[in-house]
């Protein structure tokens, strides 16, 4: 049945992402329910939430649940991306993730535990950058620093989507449209399997979706952050990897690495300005605050569901650009996703400044 299934590519991928979000969609309802009844909810007191009563944070249980399932089901974890290896790291940050979302983990063993679940990835998979491509002058890497290089890459992409879960939809959608992308461009290369993954992740993301808009009835939590974050950086490097070996998409070589760093941009820039911000300040880089673009977006006036709109829209302009301008090659193409950023980030702060300077104005006159 299922090799019918697959010679039909069309029905074969919708039916993966309508059967990945409906299981979420039934899941969450019962998820509901335990967290009411066993009163599992989010710390309204803590000065970074958004929200002003108890919302449970649990989501994260029926992605994982559903994306899982989807994947065994479908059978489309193949040689390109060895089940075991792909299971256990996902099942290491779900316990880390699910134990963090009811009682806290220390942020020394998060750090811990994420570079386990890399390494899995990284060592025993073989998923890993072996090669800079000609980016900034580098070619081939040796096997050590590909390793290192590899794990930090996932360990930065997983928590950048774990720092961007701060309203609304907004790692929701961040979540979808990325792994809808690379679901497309894994299918252009005829990687079908990969392509599977991402419709699976991005259908579970979805079925959440519905329970996340506002008002919204649950939240991810680190469970479904950290989920999305392993598998979308997964993504990347497969289709790093793949794609520059030519195989199916000759084109692509010469800028995939840059539409990569384009379709993360949005979750990952955001990350590295804040972490450099707070190291600029002498503080730890992981210590808690409210300067992420979500926070500054809502502080101009904007809504939840309007933040979490234009920075898609930023992702998708950062994708755009990339092949708009393939040409120029994976270093200046990189250049320019970070400018893109930079500069949505600068025009927000004047917006800020504008309005600081506005309402002093209005208190004085008042």
């Amino acid at each position: 049945m299922l090799e019918i299934l697959r010679s039909q590519h069309l029905v074969f991928y919708t039916l993966i992402f309508l059967v990945s979000a409906t299981i979420t969609w039934l899941c969450i309802p019962s998820i509901l329910h335990v967290a009411r009844a066993r009163h599992l909810y989010d710390d309204i007191g803590h000065f970074r939430k958004e929200h002003d009563h108890g919302i449970p944070r649990l989501g994260g249980v029926a992605i994982f649940v559903s994306f899982n399932i989807t994947a065994l089901l479908f059978g489309i974890l193949d040689k390109s991306l060895p089940v075991s290896y792909m299971l256990t790291a996902c099942i290491i940050l779900f316990a880390m993730g699910l134990k963090d979302d009811l009682s806290g983990v220390n942020p020394r063993t998060k750090f811990v535990i994420q570079a386990i679940a890399a390494l899995i990835l990284v060592v025993p998979a073989d998923i890993r950058i072996s090669s800079m491509y000609g980016i900034f002058g580098i070619y081939s890497l040796p096997y050590l620093p590909s390793v290192l290089m590899s794990v930090l890459l996932i360990m930065l992409i997983v928590n950048s989507f774990n720092l961007i879960d701060g309203i609304n939809a907004l790692a929701a959608s961040t979540g979808i449209i990325v792994n809808c992308t690379f679901a497309f461009l894994f299918f252009y290369i005829r990687q079908y399997e990969l392509a599977a993954i991402g419709l699976a992740m991005a259908g579970a993301i979805l079925g959440f979706l519905r329970f996340n808009l506002l008002p919204a009835r649950i939240f991810m939590g680190d469970t479904g952050a950290l989920l999305i974050g392993l598998v979308s950086s997964v993504m990347a490097l497969k289709f790093i990897a793949l794609s520059m070996s030519g195989g199916g998409a000759p084109d692509l070589m010469f800028y995939s690495p840059a539409l990569t760093v384009a379709i993360l941009a949005g979750p990952v820039f955001d990350t590295l300005r804040v972490f450099t911000i707070r190291l600029s300040k002498g503080k730890s880089p992981f210590d808690a605050d409210r300067n992420h673009i979500h926070h500054r977006i809502l502080r101009l006036g904007f809504n939840h569901a309007q933040a979490t709109l234009c920075l898609s829209v930023m992702s998708l302009l950062s994708i755009g650009s990339v092949f708009l301008f393939s040409k120029l090659g994976n270093s200046w193409l990189i250049g320019l996703v970070f400018f893109i950023s930079l500069i949505v980030n600068c025009l927000i702060t004047i917006m800020l400044r504008a309005k600081k300077r506005k309402e002093a104005a209005l208190a004085i006159s008042n």
